[in-house]
């Protein structure tokens, strides 16, 4: 070995031996201690009398030295120095010991934080929707199925799953939907961010072009089912005699349907295009793509239009140039409110016209029309037609009525 080595094993002796001999020192320490402690002479704190106990509290007693002995009471190897604290001590060293742990009022704490999650879920819930309105869907003129949907879906994706298909139908079709957030029946629009939990879908089944098929109607319900199964919904499609109610609807349509023409023909000399524009602006009609002036009213519904009486539709670089024999006054009498008194406004802007462009107002077969005649069509063509779309519960002008004659 070498010596190194022995160095080692030298200082490993030495090592065990100090150890040794600290524990032996360290055990006589704790014995004198506890002799002193325990001798016979020593008093008794627990026997002696209270008057003197409470001279001695206020020597011995000290909150530095109160918390180790509580706290670790079997790390020591003396006797607990307890006789040191006086049954009649104002600190209550377990209520003090209560007071501190934190662990009873966390439990409470927590409880108090718990009330907004339930808060929270009900806000999420969807709200129940109220009753669909007529004005966006009727079920007297549209076949509407309804979706009730899992999880909310964009506007957006809604209208795109099945246009191609939809676009197929002959008949226009609506999509209406909940809007959770202002509690009411919204018409879809794809330029609208909103997400749809409550979905309506009606085929409207009469318009201009006539009663729906049955083609249209297999075309819709198949485009439905695959609607509700992209979205994971369940498609309620009521069963309706849907081709007797659309003849029934398509009927009345036909009793009401009327076109009110008052034609002002030039005199002598053709209407000039930039007079008749003037004269059109002045009166508040804006000239629109389909080639009409029509003048609106405050909340912006067609009340009647000005079209050219010849073949060429006004357009604003013809007017600069070109010249007509005729025009013609125009009251689409079912898709206007109050037609006896829109049907007068016409009239009195049409002789304004007439007597600025030297022309005189005819029928078609180019009859003058006198007052008893315009009196006439005012009752008879207007009013009577507009009463009875009334009585059917679909005024003139309404939104069903806009849907209808469309």
């Amino acid at each position: 070995m070498t010596e190194l080595q022995y160095g080692l094993i030298g200082l490993g002796v030495l090592a065990v031996a100090g150890v040794v001999a600290y524990n032996k020192w360290q055990e006589s320490r704790h014995r004198k201690v506890a002799e002193s402690v325990l001798k016979p002479e020593h008093d008794d704190v627990l026997l002696k009398p209270a008057a003197a106990r409470k001279a001695a509290a206020p020597v011995e007693r000290e909150p530095s030295r109160v918390e180790p002995v509580i706290a670790e009471p079997r790390q020591q190897e003396v006797p607990p120095v307890e006789p040191v604290f006086e049954p009649e001590a104002p600190v209550e060293v377990p209520e003090s010991r209560v007071e501190a742990e934190p662990v009873p009022e966390a439990p409470a704490a927590f409880v108090e934080a718990e009330p907004p999650m339930p808060e929270e879920e009900i806000q999420e819930a969807p709200p129940v929707p109220v009753a669909l309105p007529a004005e966006l869907l009727d079920p007297r003129l549209e076949y509407i199925v309804a979706m009730e949907l899992v999880e909310a879906v964009p506007a957006r994706q809604i209208l795109q799953s099945q246009r191609d298909n939809l676009q197929r139908i002959g008949r226009p079709v609506h999509f209406v939907a909940f809007n959770e957030r202002s509690r009411e029946w919204v018409r879809l629009r794809s330029d609208v961010d909103m997400r749809v939990r409550s979905l309506r879908v009606g085929l409207q089944l009469v318009n201009r072009l006539g009663p729906v098929g049955d083609g249209d109607v297999a075309k819709f319900a198949g485009a439905m089912q695959a609607l509700a199964d992209e979205l994971m919904a369940v498609a309620d499609m009521p069963s309706t005699p849907l081709l007797d109610q659309a003849a029934e609807i398509d009927r009345f349509c036909a009793a009401v349907d009327l076109e009110i023409g008052l034609n002002l023909i030039s005199r002598g000399l053709p209407f000039p295009g930039t007079k008749i524009r003037a004269l059109a602006e002045a009166a508040g009609m804006v000239l629109g793509l389909d080639g009409l002036f029509t003048r609106h009213d405050d909340d912006g519904r067609p009340l009647f239009s000005l079209q050219n009486y010849e073949s060429t539709p006004f357009s604003a670089d013809s007017l600069r140039t070109m010249s007509t024999h005729g025009l013609t006054f125009l009251l689409d009498v079912p898709r206007v409110d109050g037609g006896e008194r829109v049907f007068q406004q016409m009239v009195e802007l049409a002789r304004r016209f007439g007597e600025t462009l030297q022309g005189t107002l005819v029928d078609d077969n180019r009859q003058p029309l006198g007052d008893a005649q315009l009196d006439h069509i005012r009752r008879e063509f207007i009013g009577k037609p507009q009463a009875t779309m009334q009585s059917f519960g679909m005024p003139a002008g309404s939104p069903q009525a806009l849907r209808l004659f469309s």
